[in-house]
């Protein structure tokens, strides 16, 4: 019950919990990006896709190349991969270094991507190379020999692409090898119930690409790990492309000029900035501003500050962030990839309303303004986002383990509003908790309440307010958003620490909450229970309710549709 999505930028490696029955993401403190961190976003159980190939090997190295030799047992090593390659290479890039290998494994095999001493290493052997060292890692933490695995291909991978992997596994020992869109693996790990066919738009805004897509998902193809492609769009820009963008507007801000990309990438200095500027990026995720600290090299530094030695800091908002992604076209280039997908999806009779989900996958959808973006275009109740960096992984775990038939579940808490009586606070009745599987009966939750009479006149209408509650429970790292679209962290191993009792509150029905008409009013005087409501979710995810007179004996609504649930 295994299952690993290779990504351009990280890798993700799951496995089956049986004893809580979902995945769970395997640390690999060696090789992961951050073992034993606890922020949000540094997503920490990841493995960098990145690998520094030995140029010389010793005798016990070059003995486990030995193809029979390596399907029973990993002997000697053959490269650095993961956070080591990364470390190895902060200063000067070394020959031997990859950053990334995937694009190449499936076009073009053969490239040359790096140098070990005198010989060219090609994309194949990086890819073999970079699986073999990972697989070695987890049966070095876990103890486990992987033999049956769940790997997640893109969309649009060429059948070369999964043959390379499928030969690399088996010669790894690895005896089973499935493959899954990684569509289908996000729609699984999003929790999408998929007993009827359901129109998805993908949207995958990693470290380096943006890749949007509007797929056609069904249970039989998801058994087989596939799904229909109706329309795709793609760019070359991601979150790296964001941080160098980033960084020249700081550094011209602090009168530091750069000089042009191509010189810099490989400078030390340079790096230390461009990850400086990722912090400050990442910062305005869930704050206002964070101050950007610069490192510059001497010849940058004005006479008289070297004099002085003096160095700026500059403060950064987060509307200094969007206002330079605005400059760079980055929201424009959202808005035209979602366009070309949907005049693609025309010609298959396929329109925009048809969308029922919308999956987030890769870190730069934490962007700012990228998730208010899909929620004004599709509704808050169709964005699926709170898990950008785990989706993929744990969609392919749960192939592995067969449960890709379980059903469609309610992520957040559901309540409606009310005030104390004493102290007139909110307080907020849960109606509909996390985790409960749809559709509900009808008279899911049942109670009898006293209309308010909150002014003190007789209450001719009745109103009730439904929130949408995201909670810390201690279990998962989450991200959820208020009504402005702004993020916030929720839940997670330090959610305490940064948000003690986190928890965010967000009125979905606030502008229309009127479920009712009091016919006769009912005076203040009369603490007398008068209106029987129920609540239940229905099979589209509506939550609905049924309003009953206790005074007349009629229905001021029922099974009437509020709001949709998530």
């Amino acid at each position: 019950m295994w299952a690993i999505d290779l990504g351009t930028t990280n890798t993700g490696v799951a496995r089956w919990d049986e004893v809580e029955s979902r995945p769970r993401l395997v640390e690999l403190p060696e090789i992961c990006r951050h073992p034993g961190a606890l922020d949000h976003l540094e997503a920490p159980l990841l493995v960098p896709s990145v690998t520094q190939v030995f140029e010389n090997l010793d005798v016990w190295s070059r003995l486990g190349r030995w193809g029979p030799l390596q399907q029973r047992m990993f002997v000697g090593r053959l490269a650095y991969i993961g956070r080591p390659a990364l470390e190895n290479n902060e200063g000067q890039r070394r020959a031997s270094f990859v950053p990334t290998w995937k694009p190449y494994l499936g076009r073009a095999p053969l490239r040359t991507l790096a140098r070990a001493g005198r010989l060219g290493v090609s994309a194949r052997d990086v890819a073999r190379t970079f699986i073999r060292e990972l697989l070695a890692e987890i049966r070095r933490t876990t103890g486990e020999r992987i033999r049956d695995l769940v790997v997640t291909t893109p969309v649009d991978a060429y059948e070369s692409y999964r043959a390379e992997l499928a030969e690399i596994l088996r010669s790894l020992g690895v005896r089973r090898v499935r493959f899954v869109d990684e569509p289908v693996a996000a729609a699984l790990g999003y929790g999408l119930g998929l007993k009827q066919r359901r129109l998805a738009l993908v949207v995958d805004f990693g470290g380096g690409t943006l890749d949007v897509a509007l797929v056609a998902l069904t249970a039989r193809g998801v058994e087989q790990g596939a799904c229909e492609v109706i329309a795709k769009e793609g760019r070359s820009v991601g979150g790296n492309d964001v941080d160098r963008w980033l960084l020249r507007a700081f550094c011209e801000r602090l009168e530091y000029p750069l000089g042009p990309d191509e010189t810099l990438e490989n400078t030390f200095w340079y790096r230390m900035m461009l990850a400086e500027t990722c912090r400050v990026k990442e910062s305005v995720f869930f704050s206002d501003g964070a101050t950007f600290l610069p490192t510059p090299p001497d010849d940058l530094f004005r006479f008289e500050e070297r004099i002085r030695g003096e160095s700026k800091t500059l403060r950064i908002t987060r509307d200094d962030v969007v206002s330079v992604l605005t400059q760079h076209g980055l929201y424009e280039t959202l808005e035209a990839c979602v366009a070309g997908v949907f005049a693609q999806a025309e010609k298959h009779g396929v329109e925009e309303k048809d969308v029922e989900d919308v999956l987030m996958v890769g870190g730069s959808t934490l962007l700012p303004k990228v998730y208010s973006m899909f929620e004004a275009r599709f509704g808050r109740d169709a964005v699926r986002a709170w898990q950008p960096f785990e989706a993929v992984a744990y969609g392919a775990c749960a192939l592995a383990a067969d449960a890709s038939h379980q059903s469609d579940f309610i992520v957040h808490d559901y309540a409606f509003v009310t005030h104390d009586l004493q102290t007139h606070e909110r307080q907020y009745a849960v109606i509909i908790p996390h985790g409960t599987r749809f559709p509900t009966a009808p008279d899911f939750w049942t109670r009898q309440l006293v209309p308010t009479c909150s002014l003190g006149e007789p209450e001719t209408m009745f109103k009730l307010v439904i929130c949408e509650i995201g909670e810390d429970r201690g279990v998962e790292r989450r991200f959820s958003w208020d009504k402005e679209g702004r993020l916030h962290k929720i839940g997670g191993k330090n959610a305490k620490s940064v948000e003690p009792k986190a928890k965010l509150i967000v009125p979905l029905n606030e502008a229309n909450p009127t479920l009712g008409y009091l016919k006769p009013p009912h005076p203040p005087s009369d603490k007398r229970p008068r209106l029987e409501i129920s609540f239940g979710v229905n099979a589209e995810r509506w939550l609905c309710a049924s309003v009953y007179d206790l005074r007349t004996k009629r229905y001021m609504m029922r099974e009437e549709a509020v709001v949709r649930l998530l």
